[in-house]
C-alpha cells in the first residue's frame, strides 16, 4: 500500500466525548511514533453524505474513524463493504483507497488481538457474552469466524436483541451459539464457561462500583474480558482477579482496534507500546 506523506486521518462522527479524547490521544502518538506527516481530528458530523463528498475530494485524507450515531447509517453511503462489517451490521473504520470508499469494522479483530496479546487461546473453548449490543456483536463475530471457539453463549436483557443476534450468528458464521436471559442464565452460564466477556456500560467511569458478575461466579483459571476500558481496572476485573481469573481490560480493545486502522491507513505496523503509553496515563488515575 502506498503511504501518502500528507495524509489527514479524520476521526468523525464522534458520539461519546470519552472516546473524544482517546482516539486523536492514540493515533496522533503513533503518527510522531513512526514519524509521519500526518494528523488526525475529531469532527461532530451531521451532513453525513456531505462528509463523504468531501473525503472523496480529498485525496490526501486517508481514513475516518465512525462512531455513534453513524455506524450503521453510513454503509449505504460506501463504493464498498467488507464482509465481517456486513455480518456485523455496522462499520468503524472507512479507508480511502484511489476515490473509492471502504468500510471495515476492527473492533471485534481489536478485541482478538488483546486475547492473543494476553497468550489466551480460545479454540475448543466455550464463550460467554454478556450483553447482546453493538460492541457483543462485533466481537462475537470475530470470535466465530476468526477462532475455533466450540460454543458461543449470548446472554442479555433485551430478548429480540439476543435472539437477533443468535440468528444471525447461526445464519452468516455459522456459528454453534446460543442465547438467554442475563437475569436468570447468567449463575450457570458462568460455571459452564471458560472465557467471559462482558459488554454492558455497567462500570464504565464514573460509575466504578457498578457490575453485573456477582464475584461468587467466578472460577479460579477462568478468563474475563471486559469491555469497558475506563478506569482501567474495573470492580468486575478486580473481584475476577481475586478469585483467580486471567483478567483482560478493555482498553487493550480499544488500542488493539486503533492499531488495525493505523496499519490499514499506512501500510505500516503500528507503534503499539507509542499508542498504548499515550492513553494509560488518562485512566490509570480513576
Amino acid at each position: 500500500m502506498q503511504i501518502i506523506d500528507t495524509a489527514t486521518q479524520l476521526c468523525a462522527v464522534i458520539g461519546n466525548p470519552i472516546e473524544h479524547s482517546l482516539s486523536p490521544t492514540m493515533h496522533n502518538a503513533a503518527y510522531a511514533a513512526a514519524g509521519l506527516n500526518c494528523v488526525y481530528l475529531a469532527f461532530k458530523v451531521e451532513d453525513l453524505r456531505g462528509c463523504l463528498a468531501g473525503m472523496r475530494a480529498f485525496p490526501s485524507f486517508r481514513g475516518m474513524s465512525v462512531t455513534i450515531p453513524h455506524k450503521v447509517a453510513i454503509m449505504d453511503l460506501l463504493d464498498e463493504v467488507e464482509p465481517m462489517a456486513q455480518h456485523v451490521g455496522s462499520v468503524n473504520t472507512v479507508t480511502h483507497e484511489k476515490g473509492r470508499l471502504i468500510g471495515s469494522t476492527t473492533d471485534g479483530a481489536g478485541a482478538l488481538r488483546a486475547f492473543s496479546d494476553a497468550g489466551v487461546s480460545m479454540d475448543g473453548k466455550k464463550v460467554l457474552f454478556v450483553g447482546s449490543g453493538g460492541a457483543v456483536r462485533a466481537v462475537s463475530f470475530a470470535v466465530a469466524e476468526m477462532t475455533s471457539a466450540k460454543a458461543i453463549t449470548i446472554l442479555g436483557m433485551e430478548r429480540e436483541q439476543v435472539a437477533g443476534l443468535v440468528a444471525d450468528l447461526k445464519a452468516k458464521a455459522g456459528a454453534n451459539v446460543s442465547g438467554g436471559d442475563s437475569a436468570t442464565d447468567l449463575a450457570e452460564a458462568m460455571r459452564d464457561h471458560d472465557i467471559v466477556m462482558h459488554g454492558t456500560p455497567l462500570g464504565m467511569y464514573p460509575h466504578n462500583d457498578a457490575t453485573c458478575l456477582p464475584k461468587e461466579s467466578f472460577r479460579r483459571n477462568q478468563v474475563v474480558f471486559d469491555m469497558v476500558y475506563r478506569p482501567f481496572k474495573t470492580r468486575l476485573l478486580c473481584e475476577a482477579e481475586q478469585a483467580g481469573c486471567v483478567t483482560i481490560p478493555g482498553i487493550h480493545m480499544l488500542v488493539n482496534q486503533a492499531v488495525l486502522q493505523f496499519e490499514r491507513w499506512t501500510g505500516l505496523p503500528a507503534p503499539v507500546e507509542a499508542m498504548r503509553s499515550a492513553v494509560m496515563p488518562l485512566l490509570e488515575t480513576e
